[in-house]
This record gives C-alpha cells, sequence and structure tokens, in this order.
C-alpha cells in the first residue's frame, strides 16, 4: 500500500513523509481497499501518528464512525460522508476498530491531466470532509464500486488495458468527488474570471509562501493589481490576499512546530523570516499564541 520512511522525529525532527509505493502485483499509480484490509495491513500506531503522504486520500465511510485529523482540525466521520485529503496534507486516523468503508489512494500523475484541472484535485484549500445526498450520493458510491471491482481483477484484462480502465473509472470518481452536490447553479463569467483569478494565486502562493509574504510580489509576478488578487480572493476565500498568504505561512509553522523538534530559529530560517524573534511576533498576532506555547499545547506538555 504504502512505503513508509523514518520515525517521526528523524532527520532533524521533520514530519514523518509517506510515499506511495503500489502492491506487489498491482500496477503503480492507485490502490483500493476497505479499512477492513487497512487494518490487517498497516500499523495502527503509525496510522494515528502524524504523517504527511505524498498522495492522496479518497474514504467513504460506510458503517460505524471515524475521527480524521487533516492539517490541525479533527472531523468526525458518519455514514456517508466523503474525506478527501491531498498530498503534502499533515494527517492521521483515528481508532480504526469501529469503522467500515472503502478507500482510494492515488497519485496525481495517475489521472490525466484534463481530469485534473476539471477535479482541481490539487485544491488543498478545498473542504476535506463532505457529504454527498441523494443521486449524487448513488452515482458516487456507484463510481467507487466499478473502481472497486476493476482493481480486484487483475489479470482478466491485458495489464496496459486494465492500466487504462482504472485510470478512467478513477476519472469518473474523483470528478464526482469533487462535485458532491450534484448539478450546480451556473456562473456568470466575471465570477468565473475570479475563481482563474484566484486558482492562479492560491497555486502561486503554495509555491512562493516560505520567500515572499508581499501581495505585490505575487502580482507582479501573475501580472495582476495587487488590488485584482485581494478582491478575487475575498470572493473566493472570503479573506484578503495577505491573510491568505499569511494563514498559508501559520499553517505550515503549525506543522513544523507540531511535528517536529526543530528550534524556532530553524523554523524562522525555513519560513522567510529575518529572525526567530520577527517570526515569534508574527505566529502570536496571527494564532493568539507563542509558538512555544503552541508546540507545548498541542503536545499535552503542561
Amino acid at each position: 500500500m504504502v512505503k513508509k520512511r523514518q520515525d517521526p522525529l528523524e532527520d532533524g525532527g521533520e514530519i514523518r513523509e509517506v510515499a506511495f509505493s503500489a502492491p506487489a502485483g498491482r500496477p503503480a499509480g492507485v490502490e483500493v481497499l476497505t479499512l477492513a484490509e487497512l487494518r490487517e495491513r498497516a500499523d495502527a500506531c503509525r496510522l494515528s501518528t502524524p504523517h504527511r503522504p505524498g498522495f492522496h486520500h479518497l474514504l467513504v465511510l460506510d458503517r460505524g464512525r471515524l475521527v480524521h485529523c487533516v492539517d490541525f482540525r479533527e472531523h468526525l466521520l458518519t455514514p456517508g460522508d466523503l474525506l478527501w485529503s491531498r498530498p503534502g496534507q499533515v494527517q492521521h486516523f483515528g481508532d480504526l476498530s469501529g469503522a467500515e468503508g472503502r478507500l482510494v489512494l492515488f497519485e496525481s500523475g495517475f489521472v490525466d491531466p484534463a481530469t485534473a484541472a476539471a477535479a482541481r484535485i490539487e485544491d488543498w484549500y478545498g473542504p476535506a470532509v463532505r457529504r454527498p445526498e441523494g443521486a449524487a450520493a448513488r452515482a458516487l458510491d456507484e463510481a467507487l464500486t466499478q473502481l472497486h471491482r476493476e482493481f480486484g481483477a487483475l489479470g482478466g484484462l491485458p495489464l496496459e488495458v486494465h492500466l487504462e480502465v482504472l485510470r478512467h473509472l478513477l476519472a469518473v470518481l474523483v470528478l464526482r468527488a469533487a462535485h458532491p452536490e450534484g448539478a450546480g447553479s451556473r456562473q456568470d463569467e466575471g465570477t468565473c474570471e475570479a475563481s482563474e483569478t484566484y486558482l492562479r494565486f492560491r497555486d502561486a502562493v503554495e509555491r512562493g509562501f516560505p520567500h515572499s509574504r508581499r501581495v505585490a510580489d505575487y502580482a507582479r509576478t501573475l501580472g495582476y493589481a495587487p488590488r485584482t488578487l485581494s478582491r478575487a480572493t475575498e470572493a473566493a476565500a472570503g479573506v484578503g490576499a495577505k491573510e491568505f498568504i499569511d494563514r498559508r505561512v501559520v499553517l505550515e509553522a503549525k506543522r513544523l512546530l507540531a511535528h517536529g523538534d526543530q528550534p524556532a530559529s530553524r523554523i524562522a530560517d525555513r519560513l522567510g523570516f529575518a529572525d526567530a524573534t520577527n517570526f515569534s511576533k508574527f505566529f502570536q498576532r496571527q494564532a493568539g499564541i507563542t509558538p512555544i506555547a503552541f508546540r507545548a499545547a498541542v503536545r499535552g506538555v503542561d
């Protein structure tokens, strides 16, 4: 299923990264399994320890309840809920013993570019949990059932054909998962243009937040006025462009503080701050707590 690397605090206190590794005899890039199979094959202690997978998790809960934490937010899943966590997000499972469901693991490159764009599979800022209803829920379940059946049918088709069938069935599933509400309302041209501006800005921030927190820098790189970026971000994310950048920096700081042992000076350097003092002031202003106090709180240290 997955190939795990290092213990959580090895390699200088880094978050444990998890790379995708295809099961023996299976095609690379995707795997479908039940939570019962996951319990049998994976180390529960490692699943419950925060880690950063390099691949997508699509989980549909069928029975029971499950707590799953994604980037410091706990989600209580009940039957019918759909969870989608993306590569790079820090996550961990709760107690799996009372939950039953189906899990799809896949690498971003396994789906074709058109599907990736239409489903916005790299939208780290989208909701982690959604609840399809009615016809949309039935369509999603059918897509997942067909993908699961095909994944288990290795040998029925030539391997290269089997791989393409899996790719197409996964495309249907991720498109359904990206739009679990079914048919949505049509957007006017202005809204679509603003959305495209936001998506370009969001992707630029993901690449550049360790180097710049200035809206003007992103505006210059993308060819927009700073005010245009702020309007687009406000419309799509509910906050201005500067706040959007700062929140991304705070999220990464929280990841590093909670799941590593690096000193504040090292974290400050990684996130582009001149020194630990400036980083500490920024973090306290944004998070309402000092970095040291935050680290102690999330680790349960008095």
